[in-house]
């Protein structure tokens, strides 16, 4: 079997005020099986000492590119901007991947991928605040209408991101569920690999949260930018009742987010 290796991949870290964490996510990539990746991180305007001392004790062979405060859609713009590999992936300066995930990820792609084939993804741990395991549904683009199932993290092919212009502003904090959507709209698919690939922090007020609160809004406008739900209804695994029921729930997202927090922490934490 040929030997892995991972010379084509670029990992973009994204970094605002996460020095403490920065070099687990760092060495999570740099100690992927197979060998490093290239790894670049993004400093999105950090003042705080500690992320400063961390970014200047990175290993040489990490690229650190410095920009003033613009969001995480921006500066994983700017960090696409400095790559040339074939395949990228970006990884939040709090967050890790996990052991094998690099291997895991390429396995979608093979010797002879599907030309549509855009971007692998794999299942989620928890970890911090509370641990668990979040393990998604087979790629479904019906599903992803409505719910975002793939995460933050997922190996890309640079076509897909100069197809799609990269990550969109106006979408911030639901930036990786537009881009996904997009990419729908520009002929691209995705795999989910059986294999956990991504390592989510929990800690303080969590992202899910604060991005709890804005969900209906910004799913009006994703279903305004990209509807093509008669089309995409003929390519899901669900039939009309499971469409319907997917879409009575999921749509109003009725749960108050602290109800739903409390169920996820049930649902996917280790001691449940």
């Amino acid at each position: 079997m040929p030997e892995v290796s991972n010379a084509d991949v670029t990992v973009v870290v994204v970094c605002f005020e996460y020095g403490r964490w920065l070099h687990e996510a760092v060495g999570s990539a740099l100690g992927q099986a197979g060998g490093a990746p290239r790894v670049l991180v993004v400093d999105d305007g950090s003042t705080g000492e500690d992320t400063r001392s961390a970014l200047d004790a990175l290993p040489p062979e990490v690229e650190v590119v410095r920009q003033p405060n613009q969001g995480v859609c921006a500066a994983r713009n700017n960090g696409f901007a400095k790559t040339h590999t074939p395949y990228v992936l970006f990884l939040d300066a709090d967050d890790r991947l996990a052991d094998g995930a690099l291997e895991a990820l390429r396995s979608a792609f093979g010797d002879d991928p599907p030309s549509d084939l855009g971007f692998s993804y794999g299942h989620q741990r928890f970890f911090g605040g509370w641990d668990g395991v979040m393990r998604f549904p087979p790629y479904d683009p019906y599903r992803l209408l409505d719910r975002h199932l793939i995460g933050p993290t997922a190996l890309m092919r640079r076509e897909l991101l100069e197809d799609v212009g990269g990550y969109d502003p106006a979408f911030d904090q639901f930036e990786d569920w537009e881009i996904w959507l997009n990419a729908l709209e520009h002929g691209w698919r995705g795999a989910r690999v059986d294999a956990i690939t991504h390592e989510y922090r929990q800690h303080g007020e969590s992202k899910q949260r604060r991005d709890r609160r804005r969900y209906r809004v910004m799913r009006r406008q994703l279903k305004r930018k990209h509807a093509r739900r008669g089309e995409l209804a003929r390519e899901s695994e669900l039939g009309p009742a499971g469409r319907l029921a997917y879409r009575a729930f999921w749509g109003p997202r009725p749960l108050p987010p602290a109800i739903e927090s409390f169920a996820k922490e049930r649902l996917w934490g280790a001691h449940a």
